[in-house]
């Protein structure tokens, strides 16, 4: 690097190739003052060198960085991943992709399949001359357990992805119970404004009403959906369009990451209390298999008299279920959060409600610490994998038939292994320029053809 002061206001930095971001020669202009300075630099620019210089164009210097191999895709990826975050876990995720050591991976894994492709040729082309030092059944058997090996590896990578995708994606929450137990009031209080519409009358929401925000970092989208009621149990007829939004309802809870489902403390006609639910959101929260209860209106009951009410409605109710997201209901009491009462940290219990969705996110996103890089595999690489292990997993199929040796079997193996590293190839952006000659060379090198 060499510096050169122009004065006060200026320093010129030359930055040799190949050391550099994008692998060439770069020139920096570091400009000290105001915005009048700058543009006097910018402008002075051009006019001194016409028709060589340019601004560069949008993520230009990404581009070059990628063509003259300091960064492959996957890096490319990740770092459109950082530039687009929006909550402090997507911007983590997409940094730890950013090391490159994904892109090592795919190579290291396209290098074994391009050795063991060339084994398989090898068993093709020249089997008869006996130029092994393993018979082609042993040869065979180290390729099938090279493929197998890479297989493994695909599986963690594309289970990390799914992980990933809750991150880059948002994870989805429905909110679920009958009419009037509190679902809107929830949402509002933990979005922060006034997201759906809070009335007395139950059945007040219809269509899904759903909120994005960020908690603990977490990327969320809430959905308050319409409440869910069957006419055996109440004397009210249901209408068509309460038809409808209990079953878009229903929808939204199966295609949701997680569901939250809200039961309240009511007061019947004989100044009895009890819980009111709805069987079929429970049995939602038993099939999604992600998601807890909230019991709202805690504030009408004494601590102790609440305590009584929840052990039989866990005995009642929620012992069939056999889920320890229900057995625990978090406690809230929406009127006191939204009149800010009782603790001053947390009132009405509403941060109680995060703290408990803020634990599953972790659950749900966390990897392994030696799998922290695996943050980084984007859907576009997920896909590609899943194209792999279809080839991997036909290679698998022609080599393991009762006709395995058959030579047909073997030609179509070798190209199933081909496909295989060339989808490894696009992953990274690098194309398979040179395969045949690559291919040829482990051969003659591994095989010592022709002594």
């Amino acid at each position: 690097m060499t510096t050169v002061v122009l004065d006060s206001d200026a320093v010129v930095l030359y930055l040799p190739a190949p050391k550099t971001v994008t692998g060439e020669d770069v020139l920096e202009l570091h400009v000290h003052g105001g915005n009048a300075t700058v543009k006097a630099v910018l402008s002075a620019i051009p006019a001194s060198c016409p028709g060589t210089i340019r601004y560069a164009e949008p993520g230009e210097f990404t581009k070059r960085a990628f063509i003259n191999d300091r960064l492959d895709l996957a890096q490319v990826e990740s770092l459109s991943d950082t530039l687009s975050a929006e909550t402090e876990q997507q911007r983590r995720a997409a940094v730890r992709g950013s090391s490159g050591s994904l892109g090592k991976t795919y190579e290291t894994w396209r290098q074994e399949l391009l050795e063991a492709r060339a084994e398989v040729e090898a068993i093709i082309d020249f089997s008869e001359d006996q130029h092994f030092d393993e018979t082609p059944i042993d040869l065979l058997e180290n390729v099938t357990r090279q493929v197998r090996d890479i297989l493994a590896s695909i599986d963690v990578h594309e289970n990390a992805s799914q992980r990933t995708e809750l991150l880059r994606n948002g994870i989805r929450i429905a909110l679920l119970g009958p009419p009037n137990v509190g679902k809107s009031s929830l949402m509002n209080q933990i979005v922060g404004r006034e997201a759906s519409i809070v009335s007395g009358e139950a059945g007040t929401t219809r269509d899904i009403v759903e909120a994005h925000l960020d908690i603990r970092g977490y990327l969320c989208t809430f959905a308050d959906t319409a409440g869910f009621r069957s006419a055996s149990n109440d004397d009210a007829p249901i209408g068509l369009v309460e038809q409808e939004g209990i079953r878009r309802a229903r929808a939204k809870a199966l295609e949701s990451d997680i569901v939250v489902v809200l039961v309240s403390v009511e007061q019947d006609s004989s100044s009895k209390f009890h819980l009111n639910y709805d069987a079929q959101t429970l049995d939602l929260l038993s099939t999604v298999g992600k998601g807890f209860l909230v019991v709202n209106k805690r504030d009408v009951l004494p601590e102790e008299q609440l305590k009584q009410l929840l052990e039989k409605f866990r005995s009642s109710v929620l012992g069939e279920l056999n889920q320890d997201s229900a057995l625990n209901p978090v406690l809230v009491s929406c009127r006191d959060a939204q009149n800010k009462l009782g603790d001053a940290k947390d009132p009405g219990g509403v941060h109680a409600v995060a703290d408990r969705l803020s634990c599953l996110f972790k659950d749900m996103t966390t990897l392994p610490t030696n799998q922290q890089d695996l943050h980084g595999v984007t859907e576009r690489q997920r896909q590609l994998l899943a194209q792999c292990r279809e080839h991997l997993e036909n290679y698998i199929a022609n080599t393991t038939s009762e006709d395995a040796f058959d030579e047909l079997n073997f030609v179509i193996a070798a190209e199933e292994l081909r496909y295989a590293a060339g989808t490894l190839a696009r992953i990274t952006g690098r194309s398979e320029a040179g395969d045949i000659e690559e291919v040829l060379g482990v051969i003659f090198e591994k095989f010592c053809v022709g002594k």
